[in-house]
């Protein structure tokens, strides 16, 4: 106690609110605030329990929370939310105050003035709207500028789980700038600024953000399918994302059967749930084996024989694969190992062969049928003896959890 004393006595030497006197001993004790924290520390060491109306520390910063909670009110109006956070911008200068304080008086039991600006408002603020304080996951994190009284809210996105079919061989994942002109609109896009006049995206983010009513949406799949691939059977997981959204309870079944409907039966979705930034990473980082049904070509006469060694060379041998030609232009030339875990020959049709494989995530499938000028070893065709070319290529499954 002593020690704490004398802390207070030097920390006294200049004028203090009981809030900047109570912060030097914050971790003290619990129950209390700071501002009673401070008005017993000057009891103790004998000075009138009348704080001082001029604080070294804070200018009387404190006085004005009541404001700060008012435009924090304010601020809410647009955003639907069951719960916030505050979290204040404070002068430097009333920073660094504190700090010498601290290393005057030798300090060590402190909170920063933040730290308590933040919670005080926050009392405020949950009176007001009746609404809790969330730490962890907020709905909207309100920043005081208590320099400015300026008030910003950063609202938390939605999140929306759920899988795609794709019946189109002319439809990207998502969009994809032009470029010649990088989205600004030229002759060659005939001024769109697209590769492609729609995506899957363009028939599922849009949706979710009107009703939400967000500024932005963005669209996170577990891997993606080539353009002239369909994407059929249990479907690509995907989670879609709305950013600033003013309101966060949507009719979700409403939106699934919106997107199904409008796609016109280019694309299904199925499953949409609310979802998290958490399952966003996981679908990012997720290798699932991919099970597809390939159709090629032969490019002459073969002895229909060799078909057999296709699983045999195949199935469960390491496939290494240099960066395909076909997109060496956007990737690192690198060699990949994967591996084909299962390989059926479906149908035969004179020089067209049917094939279905489950392989490793991220292996070129075109390229392990026709070899891609000797860039993946081994391949269809170095097996068979004659060049092929790949005709259709579907995605018929893919292996993660929720198939």
């Amino acid at each position: 106690m002593s020690r704490r004393l004398e802390i207070a006595g030097s920390a006294l030497e200049r004028p203090l609110c009981n809030h900047c006197l109570g912060r030097l001993f914050a971790s003290v004790s619990t129950g209390m605030s700071n501002r009673q924290r401070g008005a017993i520390t000057r009891y103790l060491v004998s000075l009138p329990t009348q704080e001082s109306g001029d604080c070294h520390i804070c200018r009387g910063l404190f006085s004005e929370v009541p404001k700060f909670g008012r435009l924090v009110e304010k601020s809410s109006a647009p955003f639907e939310h069951s719960n916030f956070l505050v979290g204040s911008k404070v002068d430097p200068a009333v920073i660094e105050r504190e700090e010498q304080l601290w290393a005057d008086s030798s300090a060590s039991e402190s909170e920063s003035i933040k730290g308590e600006m933040n919670r005080e408002i926050g009392k405020v603020v949950e009176a007001a709207l009746g609404k809790p304080v969330e730490f962890k996951n907020p709905d909207v994190v309100f920043i005081v500028d208590t320099m400015f009284d300026r008030v910003t809210a950063d609202v938390t996105p939605l999140f929306f789980y759920g899988r795609y079919r794709k019946f189109s061989r002319e439809l990207p994942q998502t969009r994809w700038p032009c470029r010649e002109c990088r989205g600004k609109g030229c002759p060659r896009c005939n001024g769109v600024g697209r590769m492609y006049e729609s995506s899957v995206q363009d028939m599922i983010g849009p949706i979710l953000m009107r009703r939400a009513e967000g500024d932005e949406e963005y669209f996170h799949g577990m891997g993606r399918e080539d353009i002239d691939a369909l994407m059929l059977g249990n479907g690509r997981p995907f989670v879609a994302e709305v950013r600033r959204p003013q309101k966060r309870s949507i009719d979700i079944v409403a939106a699934e059967e919106e997107m199904n409907a409008s796609a016109k039966g280019l694309v299904e979705v199925e499953g949409l749930r609310p979802s998290t930034r958490g399952e966003v990473r996981a679908i990012k980082s997720a290798a699932c084996p991919k099970t597809y049904r390939v159709s090629v070509r032969f490019q002459g006469e073969f002895d229909h024989r060799k078909l057999n060694d296709i699983p045999r060379v195949l199935a469960e041998k390491p496939i290494r694969q240099l960066t395909p030609n076909r997109v060496a232009h956007r990737r690192a030339d690198l060699e990949r190992v994967r591996t084909v875990h299962r390989v059926e020959i479906e149908a035969v049709v004179g020089s067209e062969v049917v094939i279905v494989l489950e392989a490793d995530s991220g292996t070129y499938i075109k390229e392990l049928m026709h070899g891609d000028d000797g860039r993946t070893k081994p391949n269809v065709a170095d097996i068979v003896g004659v060049p092929c070319e790949v005709i259709e290529l579907d995605v018929i499954s893919i292996g993660d959890k929720g198939a």
